[in-house]
């Protein structure tokens, strides 16, 4: 399984994949305001937009996360829900980084709905370390909401990931035999790169 560019035929997948997933995660945690704003056409109006941006895992059409980017930051990753916890997020993390890297960004950031403890649990097992907590700008349909987040940066350097390190934030993701579809993924994985700290 390998990271791709998304194409065209991800359009409508991905933008329900995110969608379901925002809802999931931060349904019981934002304003009701700004929730309400969170429809599935305002998720496809964004991902037409994000497209040419966004790097996918899964067949084309049937996509099973992706992460986008926004200059320096990692500004959305996302696994749908039958896939959660079988290690895409990890591939999607190190890819993501590998992006920022090659683009010059040494210290990328992400922001973090406030109460969202098993993205934040996840992002500090990678590295990421909470700076602070801070209002942003979000979009929505016509304009933009003030959101309080956590906000997560964290420091690049060239030292790629070991597998090690990429199994212990996706657990389920583990060596298959020489040639096989695990070891495409580990190949990848070691020029990925690593927190200085």
């Amino acid at each position: 399984m390998s990271i791709r560019a998304a194409q065209t035929p991800d359009l409508g997948p991905l933008a329900r994949l995110w969608w379901q997933g925002w809802r999931d995660a931060h349904l019981p945690l934002v304003p009701k305001a700004l929730a309400n704003r969170r429809t599935l056409d305002s998720f496809i109006v964004r991902m037409a937009l994000a497209l040419p941006h966004v790097r996918a895992v899964g067949p084309v059409g049937a996509p099973l996360g992706f992460h986008l980017i926004k200059e320096n930051e990692l500004n959305q990753l996302y696994v749908e829900e039958e896939s959660r916890g079988a290690g895409i997020a990890a591939l999607l993390m190190a890819d993501a980084e590998d992006r920022l890297l090659e683009a010059g960004v040494k210290t990328p950031w992400l922001a973090c709905a406030i109460g969202n403890t098993r993205a934040a649990r996840f992002y500090q097992k990678a590295g990421w370390v909470l700076t602070r907590t801070e209002t942003i700008p979000t979009e929505i349909p016509g304009g933009w909401y003030p959101l309080k987040i956590w906000r997560y940066e964290k420091r690049l350097s060239a030292r790629p990931w070991t597998w090690l390190e990429i199994e212990q934030l996706g657990p389920r993701l583990s060596p298959a035999e020489p040639g096989g579809q695990a070891e495409d993924r580990r190949a990848h994985l070691f020029r990925a790169p690593r927190t200085i700290m």
